[in-house]
């Protein structure tokens, strides 16, 4: 079994929640996926025996593929999980936090989606230590993703519109993220 499943657990389970929402974040998204993160992915799909053909998608960066009605190739909508859940794309482990680099503060910034379109943002939002505990998980998640993925990648993630959410915090970002980014523009 690949180390990141047996050695810890990159999130907490809100399954339930997420099994009651009606909102669908694992629906026309397009989730970020590193080449170590795909071929985590991989060697999880094929330790538990799932047969997924061609499971990522890629235009500017790589992404899991959208079935024909736009959920992402992971979820099982039977059951409303992900198949994946503790492989899954770091923004998915994330979620509700989502950030924005500010390159002239030089600032990874973190937000948090409303309730109307997540309703584990009222939840965690509503319970400060629930918060701050999945927090840490997500900046841990996210820093990781930025350090991994291209200049190129990264700043075409930067553009996606993160409409209905709101700034929760800022953190320093490491200097060779921001050297990236600056050099590619």
């Amino acid at each position: 079994m690949h180390p990141e499943i047996s050695v810890h657990k990159r999130q907490a389970d809100f399954f339930q929640v997420c099994a009651s929402c009606k909102t669908g974040c694992c629906s026309g998204v397009r989730p970020p996926v590193t080449a170590k993160r795909k071929a985590v992915i991989e060697g999880y799909l094929d330790t538990k025996g799932l047969k997924i053909k061609a499971p990522f998608d890629k235009t500017v960066y790589t992404f899991p593929r959208e079935t024909e009605d736009g959920y992402c190739i992971f979820f099982h909508k039977d059951k409303k999980r992900c198949r994946i859940h503790p492989v899954k794309p770091e923004t998915c482990v994330a979620g509700p936090v989502t950030f924005d680099i500010n390159l002239q503060t030089e600032k990874i910034e973190w937000f948090l989606k409303m309730e109307k379109i997540c309703p584990l943002a009222g939840e965690l939002f509503g319970d400060q230590k629930a918060l701050q505990s999945h927090m840490e998980s997500a900046k841990r998640e996210i820093l990781s993703l930025a350090n991994d993925l291209s200049a190129v990648e990264l700043h075409e993630i930067l553009k996606i519109e993160e409409p209905e959410t709101f700034w929760i915090g800022e953190d320093n970002l490491a200097p060779q993220v921001i050297a990236k980014l600056k050099s590619s523009v």
